[in-house]
């Protein structure tokens, strides 16, 4: 799946932990840090960035839900790439220059969350991916995303 390539659809941030979040026009990543400004920009750990792909959200629209890109707290809305197939340790380059590798796939859910309770449902523990920051840079929707 190597050199395959997909496009961002939607940046989105938010303040606080475990409620949607709100498209912005760009946003900085930080190398072993994640999104500047982002709830869950803490550092060293697995989980700095959020991917969620728009597919999945049109299957949730599909079935009757209210629900946008950022809705799902994913912090990057992708287009064209399956997220939830790629191996961990797989690299991707988003918008030229930044590099992030994917350390987990999909996440366990121990309570229902707000976005539970808002959207009616959640693709993130099935279908979201979560990655950590090897190479910062400034990232935006239409950026190209390519597997490594």
């Amino acid at each position: 799946m190597s050199g395959r390539t997909g496009k961002i659809v939607s940046v989105n941030t938010s303040k606080g932990k475990g409620e949607r979040k709100t498209p912005v026009k760009s946003a900085v990543l930080i190398a072993n840090f994640g999104i500047e400004g982002d709830a869950h920009a803490s550092g060293q750990w697995h989980r700095q960035v959020s991917l969620l792909a728009i597919e999945s959200i049109k299957k949730m629209q599909a079935m009757g839900l209210d629900v946008d890109c950022g809705d799902f707290a994913e912090n990057i809305t992708t287009e064209g790439i399956p997220l939830p197939s790629l191996p961990i340790g797989t690299r991707m380059t988003i918008g030229g220059s930044v590099v992030v590798e994917i350390t987990q796939i999909g996440k366990e859910c121990h309570n229902r969350c707000a976005i539970y309770y808002q959207a009616g449902d959640c693709v993130m523990p099935s279908e979201g991916i979560f990655v950590r920051v090897i190479e910062g840079g400034e990232i935006m929707s239409g950026d190209k995303v390519v597997i490594k």
